[in-house]
């Protein structure tokens, strides 16, 4: 130790005393601390992997238990360029079973029988492609109408109390389950298409008997091994995502530095909703890579996508809200970074508040009462903000960031109206 600059010594030995401090205050520290950080740090790290399955979880409840939700899903199929095709594809290829060439026999008087059987020989097959184009166009053109919107959502109105018996195995109902595949019966449309085929002339359709058409919603060898799974999801629908907030809300109490272990719960928990949507993005293409050549990959692509849209929402909420807690969380803490970002948003708003009492203008009564009780009123618009998401029916990502904005905005409102008093000196 140097003596020839004595303030100099002060600082070093300061220094030293420092470092002595810390050193003994972590070799003294109590084993209940470390207890507590290891079940902290266990309780976040099960809500980060709690949170895929949570948004599965409420997925599958919102799609079982709520009707509306569930037709908000499947309804915009009706209009899907690719479904409407595959639907008039199948239900042709169905009605045709129905109506071979020699049908037309049973139309003409016996006398003319062999003569109309032995013109068929030469031409049938010209005849059984116009008369398959016939029945083509007709079906396109029910498809193509308002009825078959009316339609397709009657059916999975109808489909919709069944959708738990999809989830558990069970068949029966306008949805059903055939070993990997997942059907909605499009009987009401086939006798739709029927009724616009006998008033156009083609008398022979009248004696078509009640047809059930299955048309392929979902086609996967994964569904008997997940069927389970699913099923415990829906039962847990509720409590899962509040059993994901409690871990991650208790975490960060037992935590001995509870603003980092806030920033880290929530970028854990947007990380686990970012990788279930990287999950969704990758079982989309294996899924629709593992098809039947039958099945028609734009109609698959188009049923998985809207099955899925509500479960992609879920998921931009979730990541959204965790990058602002997390951002909330950092930006009030005591690093240089964080603290820098405040000096900006505090000169900004005292520079406006400067303009304006230059102008004349005076908080008053009210500056003193933001500046009193801010601390109250900044948890009050916290609270408010926590509240609107908790009883939005279903945030999405866009909602969860308009939420933000109106939380920044009315920060930035108590933030003027701060009355702060002037230093002294």
């Amino acid at each position: 130790m140097s003596f020839g600059d004595p303030q100099a010594d002060l600082d070093e030995l300061r220094q030293r005393l420092a470092r002595l401090e810390q050193e003994k205050a972590e070799r003294q520290a109590p084993p209940r601390h470390r207890v507590r950080s290891f079940f902290a740090v266990l309780l976040i790290l099960v809500a980060c992997v709690l949170t895929p399955l949570s948004a599965v979880a409420a997925w599958t409840s919102s799609q079982v238990g709520d009707t509306d939700r569930y037709l908000a899903t499947v309804t915009p199929l009706a209009e899907d360029p690719a479904v409407r095709a595959a639907v008039t594809d199948r239900v042709t290829t169905e009605i045709m079973t129905y109506l071979p060439v020699g049908t037309l026999l049973d139309e003409v008087t016996p006398d003319q029988r062999p003569l109309l059987n032995a013109a068929l020989g030469r031409v049938g097959n010209a005849i059984t492609d116009g008369l398959t184009g016939f029945v083509h166009n007709q079906v396109a053109k029910v498809v193509d109408s308002d009825a078959f919107v009316t339609i397709w959502v009657a059916v999975n109105r109808n489909a919709h109390a069944a959708l738990d018996r999809v989830l558990t195995g069970e068949g029966g109902g306008a949805v059903g389950v055939q070993g990997d595949t997942v059907t909605l019966d499009l009987a009401p449309l086939i006798e739709q298409v029927k009724n616009r085929l006998v008033a156009d002339g083609l008398g022979i359709a009248s004696k078509i008997p009640e047809v059930h058409t299955q048309f392929v919603l979902v086609q996967s060898d994964a569904i008997p091994k997940v069927r389970t799974a699913f099923r415990l999801l829906d039962l847990a629908g509720f409590w899962l995502p509040v059993l994901t907030t409690v871990c991650a809300g208790a975490g960060v109490l037992l935590a001995g530095r509870r603003r980092r272990a806030l920033v880290t719960a929530a970028l854990g928990i947007a990380a686990g909703a970012a990788l279930l949507g990287l999950g969704l993005t990758v079982f989309r293409t294996l899924y629709l890579d593992r098809l039947p050549a039958g099945v028609s990959q734009d109609a698959a692509a188009a049923v998985y996508d809207a099955l899925v849209h509500y479960l992609r929402n879920t998921v931009r909420a979730v990541l959204v809200l965790g990058v602002l807690v997390a951002f909330g969380a950092w930006v009030s803490g005591t690093g240089r970074w964080a603290g820098t970002v405040r000096g900006f948003w505090e000169a900004g708003f005292g520079a406006v508040r400067g303009v304006a009492g230059r102008a004349g203008l005076r908080l008053g009564p009210v500056g003193r009462f933001v500046h009193r009780f801010k601390g109250w009123l900044v948890g009050a618009v916290l609270a408010g903000f926590v509240l609107a998401f908790l009883l939005w029916s279903y945030p999405t990502g866009a909602v969860v960031l308009w939420l933000g904005v109106g939380l920044i905005g009315a920060l930035a409102v108590l933030e003027l109206l701060d009355d702060r008093p002037e230093p002294v000196g």
